[in-house]
Order: structure tokens, then sequence, then C-alpha cells
């Protein structure tokens, strides 16, 4: 039973951390073009070498 008063906090911490990551990785514009990325690596370019 103890151990639940320490797992519960720390489990609840850690939620807390994830979920702020999202929402500092969504509103610095990490998942504004989903689907560019993987149209961009389709596209040959000719590189002068």
């Amino acid at each position: 039973m103890t151990g639940l008063l320490f797992l519960i906090p720390v489990a609840l911490l850690l939620g807390g951390l994830g979920l702020a990551a999202f929402f500092w990785a969504l509103r610095d514009g990490q998942f504004d073009d989903p689907d560019g990325a993987a149209a961009r690596i389709l596209i040959e370019e000719d590189e002068a070498a």
C-alpha cells in the first residue's frame, strides 16, 4: 500500500510531463506538415557534384 503512495504521484508527474512535451511540440509547429516530409523523400534532385 505504501508503494502506491509513491507510484501514483510519480505516474501523474510523468504523464503531466509527457502532456507538456506534446503541447510544446504542437506550439513549435512540429506537426504542421506531416505529409510533406513523407513525400519529400520520393523527390529526386539532381545535384551537381
